[in-house]
């Protein structure tokens, strides 16, 4: 899974938020308010990746453990798959 091109993550006044560009833009007129692991996340889907990759990413990058790692990533995936942003 991957984000699906059109969309992208931008620093506005401290904060990362998620926008559409171009064609997208027309399906998709909000914005998404990401925190750090967000952004952290984010980061690494903009190519293909999987869930297990993801979590692994996050337990090398900060101090939790596993269950809290994968509890986050599937909240994460969840709501970009909600809003249509995965390919």
């Amino acid at each position: 899974m991957k984000i699906k091109d059109g969309f992208v993550a931008r620093e506005v006044g401290g904060e990362t938020i998620v926008i559409a560009v171009g064609e997208r833009s027309r399906e998709f007129n909000a914005m998404i308010t990401l925190n750090e692991t967000g952004k952290f996340l984010w980061d690494r889907m903009t190519t293909d990746t999987d869930a297990d990759t993801l979590t692994a990413a996050l337990l090398s990058e900060y101090e939790v453990d596993e269950e809290t790692a994968k509890g986050a990533v599937a909240r994460f995936i969840a709501s970009l798959e909600k809003a249509g942003l995965l390919a």
